[in-house]
């Protein structure tokens, strides 16, 4: 198992960030790797919402779903991943800050198959990966409020 952790402040509220994020289809928006996402489950997003995306891999497209396991507005949301490739469980929180929001991620990424020789190297792009993506994401929703 792999274990990928950091923060970032967003200056935004802990709500719109947290809505933001929690509707998967806005993340083509912020992460260029992503190609598309779409809500596969019928209903408001909540515990049990699924989303069908791919984002572009090392060759070909990776498909992947996701599932929300839990969906505390506005300060937890937790989901499940499944690739081919690897399983990625965790969740992300979020504690209001003078400055807006500290959002802070922690997910246990179980790789499969072949992926499993290369932890050292999962774990290395996986971090760098989660904080680009943050980063992303951050100036997203900071430049959309000017």
């Amino acid at each position: 198992m792999i274990r990928i952790e950091g923060e970032i402040v967003i200056n935004r509220s802990p709500e719109e960030v947290f809505d933001f994020i929690a509707d998967e289809c806005n993340e083509p928006l912020y992460n260029p790797r992503m190609r598309h996402a779409k809500q596969v489950s019928d209903g408001p997003i909540g515990v049990g919402t699924r989303f069908r995306a791919e984002s572009a891999g090392t060759g070909r497209p990776v498909e992947m779903i996701i599932e929300v396991t839990d969906y505390e507005r506005p300060r937890k949301l937790a989901s499940s991943t499944h690739m081919s490739s690897m399983d990625i469980h965790g969740a992300l929180t979020f504690d209001p800050v003078p400055t807006g929001t500290r959002m802070h991620w922690l997910w246990d990424v179980e790789p499969i198959g072949g992926q499993r020789l290369l932890k050292t190297l999962v774990t290395s792009i996986g971090r760098h990966q989660e904080q680009n993506l943050w980063t992303s994401l951050k100036h997203h929703l900071e430049e959309k409020a000017n």
